[in-house]
């Protein structure tokens, strides 16, 4: 038996990742899938929260929209302070930021207290998941490590979105919808317990503890202004006053915006110098592409198309969504990393998108009286598969290439870019299917024609992502301890 030399030793040592390194990426993971977990989980228990408060048919969208519209709206402050005040303090605020509205909104007695606490969930949110993408962009180097840690992620976000719809109808069922919020308080208690295993990260040197608070101020009230003003115009009009007002004032705010980061701002939530990497603008692009369609669209149609066309239970419609979440898991966790060391991450976001366009164009021909087999089975093996495909790679592109002390900045824009386009997404997806009746051929049709509008946004996606640089354009330089 020969023994290993010092380089061999040494590389060894650099493919198995340390055991400290091991326990970060759980702990990143899992705060993560909390936080993705919560933008489907309320799906399946919809029917039931609308029953239970009395929530009309225009104000229902919003206990999903509210946490994707704070969610987004704050990601790029949250991604912000996690350079300015280091890591492991704003991963730790966020979970406590997490659970305090998860327990107001499970004790609601109210639409707007349900839909209020909903926003303050979002803006826990928007603090704690960048924190865990600049976790692991901070703790492991460009290489095949980020790269197995960010699968590993990815895998872990996609499945978090399917997984919420199976746990949405256990609890709702068995239980009450009240538990899909209250069952955030112990899983954030355990989470704040074991913060202490991260790492310490000061702020930054050199850097003063500025937030651009105008900054955010502007961006989310302007997006929560535009959502309002598309899904008004569905029922009301374009030419309604108040939504006319609303998208005239959201066009303003976000001009505003703008104007802050570029001009005015000291420390931008978006420093502009990270769009004039082409991996960052582009994938970004391609980000909120794919936000419309998977984020949070997808489950909420396919959650009314269950229950209201087919009259599936909570629980039903939860365990209906199982495959979507082996397969994710599947594709995310095992076959995606493998094809990544043998194709270009341009070529995997192409056929992923590809195939989710084909499954979604399966899924757009529902009607009120389809089978499980073919109305979801059969379109979720496409959907979960070019999902699986495409999320792993983009988010690696979308990161690479960014200096270490602008990582929080870019996860909270790619973070950014995919929840505004879930909240945009389905804002314009509520409105473009409005009018329809409650008899179940005119609902499959609608929800239909949302999927139809899917399946012509991912094309979009393949096109973008031909813009993207090639792996070995935005790897960075070997570092000294790296060679």
């Amino acid at each position: 038996m020969t023994r290993a030399g010092p380089d061999e030793g040494l590389a060894a040592s650099r493919t198995a990742a340390p055991p400290a390194h091991r326990v970060i990426l759980a702990l990143a993971c899992a705060a993560q899938f909390m936080v993705v977990l919560d933008v489907s989980v309320v799906n399946v228990a919809l029917p039931s929260i609308q029953r239970s408060l009395s929530l009309t048919a225009t104000g229902l969208p919003w206990v999903a929209g509210a946490y994707s519209l704070t969610f987004a709206g704050f990601l790029l402050l949250g991604g912000r302070l996690a350079d300015l005040y280091g890591t492991r303090r704003v991963f730790t605020a966020g979970l406590a930021l997490f659970a305090v509205p998860s327990l107001a909104g499970g004790l609601a007695t109210a639409p707007a207290l349900l839909i209020a606490a909903r926003a303050a969930q979002g803006l826990g949110a928007a603090v704690l998941a960048p924190a865990t993408l600049t976790v692991l962009t901070t703790t492991f180097p460009e290489g095949p490590r980020r790269t197995r840690a960010l699968a590993v992620w990815t895998a872990v976000s996609l499945a978090g979105g399917a997984a919420g719809n199976l746990v949405g109808g256990v609890l709702t069922q068995s239980l009450s919808w009240r538990w899909i919020l209250l069952v955030n308080v112990p899983i954030g208690a355990a989470a704040l317990a074991l913060t202490g295993r991260l790492p310490g990260s000061p702020r930054q040197a050199g850097r003063t503890a500025r937030l651009d608070l105008p900054g955010a101020a502007s961006v989310t009230a302007g997006l929560a202004l535009l959502a309002y003003g598309i899904m008004r115009a569905g029922p009301r009009g374009w030419d309604d006053p108040v939504t006319a007002s609303a998208l005239a004032t959201a066009v303003l705010l976000l001009a505003a915006f703008i104007v802050i980061e570029t001009r005015l701002a000291r420390a931008p939530l978006i420093p502009p110098r990270l769009f004039r990497l082409r991996a960052v603008s582009a994938g970004n692009a391609a980000m909120l592409l794919a936000g419309a369609c998977f984020q949070v669209p997808m489950w909420y149609f396919l959650t009314l198309y269950m229950q209201d066309v087919l009259n599936y239970t909570a629980l039903q419609t939860g365990l209906g969504f199982l495959p979507h979440t082996l397969l994710t898991m599947a594709v995310g966790l095992r076959v995606t990393p493998w094809l990544m060391k043998r194709a270009d991450d341009r070529v995997l976001i192409v056929a992923g998108a590809l195939a989710a366009a084909a499954g979604f164009l399966w899924q757009s021909r529902i009607t009120a009286d389809g089978g499980y087999l073919s109305a979801v089975l059969g379109p979720a093996v496409l959907v979960s598969i070019g999902g699986g495909l495409l999320n792993t790679p983009l988010t690696t592109t979308v990161t690479s290439g960014v200096p270490a002390s602008d990582a929080g900045a870019a996860s909270g824009l790619m973070n950014t870019a995919k929840q505004v386009g879930g909240a945009l997404g389905l804002a314009s997806l509520t409105a473009a299917t409005a009018g329809h009746t409650t008899a179940p051929a005119s609902l499959a049709n609608a929800y239909g024609n949302a999927f139809l509008l899917m399946a012509l946004m991912l094309p979009a996606i393949a096109a973008v992502s031909l813009a993207l640089p090639s792996r070995r354009d935005t790897a960075e330089p070997p570092r000294p301890e790296d060679v």
